[in-house]
């Protein structure tokens, strides 16, 4: 690519499942086949690329009821968010027709027998399950959190949102073995303390959102938080410090507690 071609960023989203764990607040996170075409062998939470069913969807009030405030980019950022969680780790945000609870694990079992195998081969979309089972996507269970676009000097660019979201009690987190070849529950705190003990790899954004999350030490404080929070959209600069270190600079109103940041695999000041 030209270096005076700026790639336009494709719109994406990932969710962040969190659990009550025995030491407190616990969030899912996968680790991406090392053949991934985006963050090959990084730790990060299920997402990916908006499609466009997911805005097909977003339309279908009877697939998507409409959300105060949510227009239909968002809406099919929320859908974008279910149909990936879905199809990375096995929790479906989506409730039967008329009900107010989300499924629970034993319907679920029947939805993956039905159509996990001719999903994964590309013969059945995520729209077609939802007809077929009568499902209703749950978007109001999620909470957004955050929105990091790729900075214009990348080639590959994306326009991410992240999304909160309580992982339903009785349904299982699992990678897909696919895309996933791994998959963990872990502190927020634990997750970037093993990265630079060199046992995870993490992307700085990834970086960043967990540390913005491990302020809280439960999953309703998080998405109390969330809610009461004005995002903004985060697209980072790197700068040197005085002694060669490599930083990043972040709007102070995104809310990370500061500017300048050091990248847990920047390298040392030779």
């Amino acid at each position: 690519m030209s270096q005076n071609v700026i790639a336009t960023p494709r719109k994406a989203a990932t969710v962040m499942l969190l659990r009550d764990g025995g030491d407190g607040m616990e969030v899912f996170m996968i680790v991406r086949h090392q053949n991934s075409d985006v963050h090959a062998g990084a730790l990060v939470f299920p997402g990916g690329r908006v499609e466009g069913e997911d805005y097909t969807l977003a339309a279908d009030a009877a697939m998507f009821p409409p959300l105060a405030g949510v227009d239909v980019d968002m809406a099919a950022l929320r859908v974008a968010a279910v149909r990936e969680t879905f199809e990375e780790c096995g929790v479906l945000l989506a409730r039967a027709r008329g009900d107010e609870a989300l499924i629970g694990a034993a319907r679920l079992r029947e939805i993956e027998a039905a159509h996990g195998a001719a999903m994964i081969r590309g013969e059945r979309t995520f729209g077609a399950i939802l007809a077929a089972e009568n499902l209703v996507i749950a978007s109001e269970a999620m909470v957004y959190f955050a929105n990091w676009i790729t900075p214009q000097r990348a080639g590959k660019r994306f326009d991410t949102h992240f999304f909160l979201a309580a992982a339903p009690s009785d349904q299982v987190a699992l990678h897909d073995g696919h895309e996933a070849v791994d998959s963990v529950w872990i502190a927020p705190p634990r997750a970037i303390e093993d990265a630079r003990a060199g046992t995870y790899q993490l992307r700085f954004p990834t970086q960043m959102n967990l540390q913005k999350l491990g302020r809280h030490t439960q999953p309703a404080a998080a998405m109390d938080a969330a809610r009461s929070s004005r995002v903004v959209t985060v697209m980072s600069k790197h700068e040197k410090s005085g002694d060669g270190r490599r930083l990043v600079r972040l709007p102070l109103e995104a809310g990370y507690g500061g500017e300048l940041f050091e990248p847990i695999d920047a390298p040392s000041a030779a």
